[in-house]
């Protein structure tokens, strides 16, 4: 005979029956495709769910928090603010006002072409947009990876696509493309039927940093490995996977002289005639590489 199981009843307002459905669903608590609440308290009476404390934050933490979000807002990085945002709803510490404050924030609604992108990439589905460019020129592109990242406080979609006309950057690059996203405010997101790519277009980078930059240097987002300091003068190697030249030069352009691009030579030879450039604007001229005794 199957053993029937004993029932207990929980007096919890709506709102706590909700957050306990949430909880279910979050954790795979179903009852087919619903959530289930006596599968959540019997994983936790089990501990195959802990609980832990989350009203043992200080005020001061909860205040510098809220004050990084509302600085991430002001700077137009919403979408790490609505991080932070969640986080902070998360905590049992907050005072109603501020509470109330940080839903309203969470709950205000987005364009429907931002949430629309933001699906198709939950979902990893290919999907095409129009998007203007700083000339107004109308552009349309077939985006088979993206994601949403900050860059210089601005919001981008950095994405792979199928389209290469206009993208000057290096052959092994040029499918990918940083677009503001302030200008696909307008666009038209469709699906089609193309086949997600797992990443961008990587390529691998060999600079040589000399000088103080060799001594102080520290780690950056895309390092693959940083070397220990050799020779005299001492000089250290980084190797990196960079995704744009445009980023990556803009990247190491303020450590002049004290950083070398090593390999691969198109990067270095793009990065020379951007030199050369500046240096004509200024009634500059300088050799050829291959001039140099």
């Amino acid at each position: 005979m199957s053993r029937k199981g004993q029932s207990i009843t929980l007096s919890v307002s709506e709102r706590d029956k909700a957050h306990l459905e949430q909880l279910a669903e979050e954790f795979g608590m179903t009852w087919g495709d619903k959530p289930n609440i006596s599968k959540l308290i019997t994983a936790i009476a089990r501990q195959q769910l802990r609980i832990a404390p989350n009203n043992d934050w200080l005020p001061e933490r909860i205040e510098l928090l809220n004050r990084v979000r509302n600085l991430l807002v002001d700077h137009r990085e919403v979408t790490e603010a609505k991080e932070i945002a969640q986080i902070l709803c998360d905590r049992g510490e907050l005072s109603l006002p501020l509470r109330q404050e940080i839903e309203a924030f969470l709950n205000a609604p987005i364009p429907a072409w931002r949430e629309q992108i933001e699906t198709f990439i939950d979902r990893q589905q290919p999907f095409r947009l129009s998007y203007r460019d700083a000339a107004d020129r109308l552009f349309h592109y077939t985006v088979l990876y993206a994601r949403i990242i900050p860059i210089e406080k601005r919001e981008y979609l950095l994405c792979r696509c199928q389209e290469t006309e206009g993208n000057y950057d290096i052959k092994e690059l040029c499918h990918n493309w940083s677009l503001l996203l302030e200008r696909i405010q307008e666009a038209a997101v469709v699906s089609v039927n193309q086949k997600w790519q797992p990443d961008l277009e990587y390529i691998t980078v060999e600079l040589r940093l000399s000088g103080g930059l060799a001594f102080g240097y520290r780690s950056k987002p895309g390092d693959r490995s940083v070397g220990n300091l050799e020779g005299d003068p001492p000089t250290r190697q980084v190797i990196r996977q960079i995704y744009s030249s445009f980023w990556f030069m803009r990247d190491i352009r303020p450590y002049g002289k004290n950083c070398e691009i090593i390999a691969p030579q198109n990067l270095r030879d793009r990065y020379i005639q951007e030199l050369r450039k500046q240096c004509q604007q200024y009634g500059i001229a300088f050799a050829e590489e291959g001039d140099r005794p």
